[in-house]
């Protein structure tokens, strides 16, 4: 195999400066002693002080759990009544943006950022996560970056979400296909 054709993860750079791994600790001690000592979602309104003190913005009515982590708050926006369950890993190296009433569930995974495998620096790269308002993110899912869940949308659990889905679809399995659309009754 060619030489040009190897990856050399020793030339790899982090594009994140000092500051913000400095933030990103000064963000992990913070949470784990002053959020995560709260049961499930105790104390709510102080851990949205504690967000929003590290430049998230949170909408007061926002759920966040204890167990929530959360890697760049200042990447976090949250709407009216939006929830994020427990356990939910919010690698937000991008922006998130959980819209209003919407509820990501237990141990779900959004992932804002990969690494671009075209290169041989293996350098890394982050987009946005949108979910829209009223969609409901299913246990155990796994977002990728630079994906838009429609207002409405569901996300059976366990799936993995690698495109955009349409609005009041809902989708499932590994890799997420449209399931059927989603119709509320009375």
């Amino acid at each position: 195999m060619s030489s040009e054709l190897k990856i050399d993860l020793s030339k790899y750079e982090n594009s994140l400066s000092k500051g913000n791994q400095i933030k990103r600790l000064l963000w992990s001690l913070v949470w784990c002693l002053l959020a995560r000592p709260f049961p499930r979602s105790m104390a709510n309104s102080w851990k949205l002080f504690l967000l929003k003190s590290f430049g998230a913005k949170v909408h007061k009515t926002s759920v966040v759990y204890s167990s929530v982590r959360i890697y760049q708050p200042w990447n976090l926006e949250m709407g009216e009544y939006a929830c994020l369950a427990p356990e939910v890993d919010c690698y937000n190296v991008g922006k998130i943006i959980i819209g209003a009433h919407s509820t990501v569930s237990q141990k779900t995974y959004l992932c804002a950022a990969s690494h671009n495998i075209q290169s041989k620096k293996n350098e890394l790269i982050f987009e946005p996560i949108i979910i829209d308002s009223q969609a409901w993110i299913g246990a155990e899912a796994f977002i990728g970056m630079g994906v838009t869940i429609g207002e409405g949308a569901v996300v059976g659990a366990r799936a993995a979400v690698f495109k955009s889905v349409d609005p009041w679809s809902i989708v499932g399995g590994n890799p997420a296909k449209f399931i059927k659309k989603r119709v509320l009754y009375h």
